[in-house]
């Protein structure tokens, strides 16, 4: 459990990866899968994991829906993605992959548990306890490590894809270590920054590409000491992606939540559909978090949802505000069981959930992002916010 530490003097760190690491590759294909299901049978039942190796893609897991995708639509859907990642390289291309598909039915032992009937309404897709977190820290109330280490990548990304840094190739990895007084980030203590790049390049010269990226991100003056900005510790990045290392659906979860800030619970969210509460209820306990602090209620808040499977109701529901809070806890629990269905139900019908909106998660962290126009990232909307105060007053 998180303990208040408003006071305190520290360091802390947090790390991203980048949507061409072998992980967060696996990542973007079970979300895209889940997303072309959901766009023909918005209530389908999915749990899709990719495994990613050396010329090869194999797809697993269970699916109960109405709709049905040809092997055809899948092998296209996960070219599509590799193309768009950016992986034209020797050992993993998209025009050659191999694609192995053993997707099947899902278990009618769970489904009768998560079914709703006549007499029982719609349960939780597992048991598990889900957490969600904010802080003031940055004006989109995530941890600063994690935020500038997602920041970095999805900038570099975004110049290698546009053609600012050809050099660059897709798989990097950044981690970012702040100066914590009296409870908040000062200035960088030091960062790290590995990418992978093409041939001809040395350590300084990548070194050289990547800084501009780093300093754009962090505050003015906030810039760590010379010798401890590392580029590509090793000195050379040129194998990388699925070919380097092998990847895997959710092996990135700290990446995906709040850097190692606050506590993960229940699984990966990858490669699932909004039934399932790993996914659902995490993104709930996300959106009270945050809505929560907007409102002025607490500098930090840390919300616990807990489920049994088969059972609409949480079976708990907690609140820390770590010495921050102008409120009681005791409250704010109250407050949220007013202002929020939270079985899974009354979380996807209040989030929209029940949408193709996945994909776009699976890289650069599934909280502290721009809600869309078209209903992606709900869960970072603060139109909760007037609903609390009206119960907290």
């Amino acid at each position: 459990m998180l303990q208040p530490r408003a006071l305190q003097d520290f360091i802390f760190t947090s790390e991203s990866v980048s949507e061409g690491h072998p992980d967060k590759v696996c990542d973007r294909i079970s979300d895209s899968l889940v997303d072309a299901y959901l766009s023909k049978d918005p209530v389908a039942r999915l749990a899709i994991e990719t495994v990613a190796t050396t010329n090869f893609v194999g797809i697993i897991g269970e699916i109960g829906s109405t709709a049905t995708l040809e092997k055809t639509e899948i092998d296209s859907i996960v070219r599509e993605c590799i193309k768009d990642i950016g992986y034209e390289q020797e050992g993993f291309d998209w025009r050659n992959i191999e694609i192995m598909n053993r997707l099947h039915q899902q278990s009618p032992d769970i489904a009768m548990g998560v079914d709703a009937t006549a007499t029982k309404e719609e349960g939780a897709g597992d048991q598990g306890m889900m957490f969600g977190y904010a802080c003031r820290e940055t004006d989109v109330l995530m941890p600063a490590p994690l935020h500038f280490a997602h920041e970095i990548l999805r900038k570099l990304a975004s110049a290698r894809k546009d053609g600012t840094l050809p050099a660059i190739r897709p798989d990097a990895k950044s981690q970012v270590t702040l100066e914590y007084k009296n409870g908040v980030p000062v200035k960088a203590h030091s960062i790290v920054v590995s990418t992978q790049h093409a041939e001809g390049f040395s350590q300084d010269d990548i070194k050289e590409m990547v800084r501009p990226y780093v300093l754009s991100t962090l505050p003015d003056g906030w810039m760590c000491a010379e010798d401890r900005f590392f580029v590509n510790p090793t000195g050379r990045f040129v194998i990388g992606g699925p070919v380097g290392d092998s990847g895997l659906t959710g092996r990135k979860i700290i990446v995906d939540t709040y850097g190692g800030s606050a506590p993960h619970g229940g699984g990966a969210f990858s490669g699932k559909d909004p039934t399932k509460v790993d996914r659902s209820a995490a993104y709930a306990a996300r959106y009270l978090a945050k809505n929560i602090v907007a409102a002025g209620y607490a500098q930090r808040c840390l919300i616990q949802i807990s489920y049994a499977i088969g059972v609409a109701k949480p079976i708990s529901l907690y609140a820390n505000t770590l010495g921050t809070g102008s409120v009681g806890e005791d409250k704010i629990v109250a407050a949220i069981d007013k202002v929020m269905d939270l079985t899974p139900r009354g979380i996807r019908t209040h989030l929209n959930l029940n949408r193709p909106i996945y994909a776009r998660t699976a890289a650069y962290g599934h909280f502290g992002r721009a809600p869309d126009s078209d209903g992606g990232f709900s869960w970072e909307k603060l139109d909760l916010v007037d609903a609390l105060r009206r119960e907290l007053g």
